[in-house]
């Protein structure tokens, strides 16, 4: 279509069609852990059960062809973690962002249709066992 402004994506280019605090959807795949999406990627279950678990071992794939940014979905409400992850992360040279999971995963949406190198891991806290 002429004058067409949209954006557009790939096909397969995975985008968070869901989210609430029992499940993510990813192009209508329901998961029911958190996850991440590296590269193209999604990886489920990723990650631990709570933030304060998360350790430098969780997020050591992002530092394998890093992106331009890194957003942590932490849940509920928007967290950060340990210190130590955050330099980990800028020693990377990892853009790295932290917000609540439904914000990360508009975010990352956004990011994605603008063709920007994003990656993705949300923690889902009701998965925990």
């Amino acid at each position: 279509m002429k004058g067409d402004i949209s954006a557009q994506l790939a096909a397969g280019t995975l985008l968070f069609t869901g989210y609430d605090e029992h499940e993510i959807k990813v192009n209508e795949k329901t998961y029911h852990s958190g996850l991440s999406i590296h590269k193209g990627l999604v990886t489920a279950p990723w990650g631990p059960d709570c933030l304060s678990e998360l350790s430098i071992d969780d997020l050591t794939a992002f530092t394998q062809s890093a992106p331009e940014v890194m957003i942590l979905g932490t849940g509920r409400q928007t967290r950060f973690p340990s210190p130590e992850i955050m330099a980990f992360m800028a020693d990377n040279h990892i853009g790295f962002e932290c917000m609540d999971s439904r914000a990360a995963a508009r975010t990352y949406n956004i990011l994605v249709a603008e063709g920007r190198p994003a990656s993705v891991a949300l923690l889902l806290p009701s998965a925990r066992k």
